[in-house]
């Protein structure tokens, strides 16, 4: 078994002030968002269930019609094909954890480190 810190897994920046790392297993995909203030919001809907954590910080979600202001320890689904964005709240950095299943096809390049340490790991 590989353990891994967040803060030591690569990083892409996504577009301005939204800086993301990811993890993978089989079945699930789980992406960790550095969300700054002032980022660069980008309304979008995808095809796949999302459901999203904050762990710090504060934002306020748009869900389709909904805006919802939300904090460490909340927790919502994002349903498919639903448009929606997030805005950070105040000057603190918010950590929004999103868990995809299955895994995204489209965010596989945030988990080739594991690939790579699997490769290296195996006897």
């Amino acid at each position: 078994m590989n353990v891994y810190e967040w803060s030591k897994i690569p990083a892409e920046v996504a577009r301005p002030g939204v800086v993301r790392h990811g993890f993978a297993g089989d079945n699930v995909m789980l992406v960790l968002n550095e969300l700054h203030p002032g980022m660069e919001t980008r309304p979008h809907s995808h095809p796949f269930e999302q459901v999203s954590c904050i762990l710090q910080g504060d934002v306020v979600f748009t869900v389709g019609d909904e805006r919802h202001r939300v904090g460490p320890g909340s927790v919502f689904r994002i349903p498919p094909h639903v448009v929606h964005f997030a805005e950070v709240v105040g000057d603190e950095v918010a950590l929004n954890l999103d868990v995809f299943a299955p895994p995204r096809d489209d965010y596989r390049h945030l988990t080739r480190y594991q690939d790579e340490a699997e490769k290296v790991s195996s006897p």
